[in-house]
């Protein structure tokens, strides 16, 4: 901008003198070497006239000082409206999924999810009603997309933890757990439906967990074909 204006318009928009722009780059810098910033931010934060945003416009939260919620095979941390009151157009989770464990079965109605892999090995398989579906694997750095609706579960297929973001286009974090949901519907309608036992119904959670635990012997996943650790009941 400052070398698409004459130095003229520049000299008479900031009250200086011509001869301040001499020394102008002469190219974009995008990234470049500059002085270190101090340790303690206050020293270089600027304070205008107005006065300092109020938290619940503030363009600052630190994901990285929440608390986790943590469950059996792996933890969750949520970021939205409700944390960070100005993100009003994107909500994200910074999900850890042990090895066996899984992003359980869900979808969601509003938006369109967006993964980025941070770390370890992935499988999702998305379901397109009324019968499309396929497979797909990740590893760290890659870029998944799941639209709307669509249901879908991320299983970890490696020996590590798996870390990945999960974004949506929308103020709140909220998505449809297939086990929740079915804990949630009369009995008679899912047992007429899908033909499952009451002791399965009767370990169905009424709350939302986000990841499920699976099988941790990494020799038997190596072995199986589908790459899936299923469920092992407690002894």
């Amino acid at each position: 901008m400052f070398l698409r204006n004459p130095k003229e318009v520049l000299s008479k928009d900031l009250q200086t003198p011509v001869s301040a722009f001499d020394n102008l780059p002469t190219d974009q810098l995008y990234i470049f070497t500059g002085t270190p910033a101090p340790a303690n931010i206050s020293e270089q934060n600027i304070t205008g006239p107005a006065g300092i945003l109020p938290y619940d416009q503030s363009y600052t939260y630190h994901f990285s000082q929440q608390e986790p919620y943590v469950v059996p095979g792996g933890s969750v941390k949520i970021i939205d409206t409700t944390t960070f009151p100005i993100a009003s157009n994107f909500a994200a989770a910074l999900v850890t999924v042990q090895p066996g464990a899984m992003r359980e079965l869900h979808w969601h109605l509003n938006s369109d999810e967006w993964n980025y892999f941070l770390q370890g090995s992935a499988r999702i398989t998305v379901f397109a009603a009324p019968e499309s579906s396929r497979t797909f694997d990740f590893t760290a750095g890659d870029v998944g997309y799941i639209p709307a609706i669509n249901s879908h579960f991320i299983e970890n297929t490696g020996t590590e933890d798996v870390i990945f973001l999960e974004v949506l286009q929308q103020p709140k974090f909220t998505d449809i757990s297939v086990a929740q949901w079915l804990a949630l519907t009369p009995r008679q309608i899912i047992k007429d439906t899908l033909h499952l036992p009451d002791e399965t119904l009767d370990n169905l959670p009424q709350s939302k967990s986000y990841i499920k635990t699976g099988n941790k012997n990494m020799t038997a996943l190596a072995a199986n074909p589908n790459g899936t650790a299923a469920y092992e009941p407690a002894n």
